[in-house]
């Protein structure tokens, strides 16, 4: 044995108990979906194109990608009247590495028909609160010197009031000066869970690029965020179903990501060609290497993985 593997051998031994307690967690996650009725599906992580967003862009896999999240599939499963899914898949996103990212992660992904947002916050509460009660005794969970009480009820807040209350401008006027994410990041979502979770929701309709919006002044995303310890650990809206809206914002979505000199993706013809068959319901993606963070009380997400990028 080389000194350099016994060194490895010895990192690797060193994290038994954090990859023992991931593995509860999983299995915790599939006995909540099981006992509520969810079918459990796999659908593939290679893509001719995945779903166009500004923003985030895709790990390219020969002329194909690998996926940013398995929700085209999975819509296409709803479409087809698959009424109660659920997904535990590997997802990849060029150029996201920190303390809380990995280019390749774990998601948690599920959707439900006849579900809005609102109901869906409070099933991810009722999921959070059933998987994570081993690691929290007491339902009193200690993460990066907070102590958060999972007790229900659980705060809700939304995105203007969250801008009012913690960011250095207004929330109209941090969008006009396309500042919205670094403010979010920077001056909000420290605020945000520190003593009991908050579902910051109702996002700016400009921002949701696959949720439904509802008419107001100003309309507004029905999409929701849960944040824990200042952590953002799940991401869920009502589902759009309109085809040619939703054709629009792809293709705004894809001239801004050209202005950005991102990869060019096609569009994907068959989720738009499904999207008038999927039933109103809604969906959120929970990632799991974050959430096992907080189980461990782990400061960095590669604490809780086996391999970060840098051991192999």
């Amino acid at each position: 044995m080389t000194e350099r593997h016994h060194h490895e051998a010895f990192r690797l031994a060193r994290k038994a108990d954090v990859l023992g307690l991931r593995a509860n967690l999983i299995s915790a996650i599939r006995r909540f979906f099981d006992d509520h009725g969810f079918l459990e599906i796999d659908t593939p992580v290679r893509l001719p194109s995945p779903a166009p967003e500004e923003h985030i862009e895709a790990l390219p896999s020969g002329e194909w990608f690998l996926q940013t999240s398995p929700e085209l599939c999975m819509k296409r499963l709803l479409a087809a009247g698959y009424p109660h899914i659920y997904q535990i898949c590997k997802c990849f996103r060029k150029d996201e590495r920190g303390a809380l990212h990995l280019p390749e992660f774990t998601l948690l992904e599920w959707y439900v028909a006849g579900f809005d947002y609102l109901r869906l916050m409070d099933q991810c509460r009722h999921l959070i609160e059933t998987v994570m009660a081993p690691f929290a005794p007491g339902r009193k969970l200690a993460w990066r010197q907070n102590a958060v009480d999972l007790s229900p009820p659980w705060k809700t807040m939304t995105v203007a009031d969250a801008f009012s209350n913690y960011a250095p401008l207004p929330l109209q006027e941090a969008l006009q000066k396309e500042l919205f994410d670094d403010i979010l990041t920077e001056f909000v979502e420290p605020h945000l869970g520190l003593d009991r979770p908050v579902f910051l929701f109702d996002y700016p309709s400009e921002l949701s690029a696959l949720a439904r919006i509802r008419p107001g002044r100003p309309p507004v995303a029905e999409r929701f965020e849960l944040y824990i310890g200042g952590m953002e650990l799940a991401n869920g809206f009502s589902e759009l179903t309109d085809a040619h809206e939703q054709r629009r914002r792809f293709e705004d979505a894809l001239a801004r990501r050209a202005e950005k000199g991102f990869s060019p993706y096609a569009m994907p013809e068959k989720f738009l060609d499904a999207l008038p068959a999927m039933p109103d319901s809604a969906g959120v993606a929970v990632g799991v290497d974050r959430l096992v963070m907080l189980a461990a009380g782990a400061d960095r997400i590669d604490e809780v993985v086996a391999f970060a990028p840098e051991d192999l």
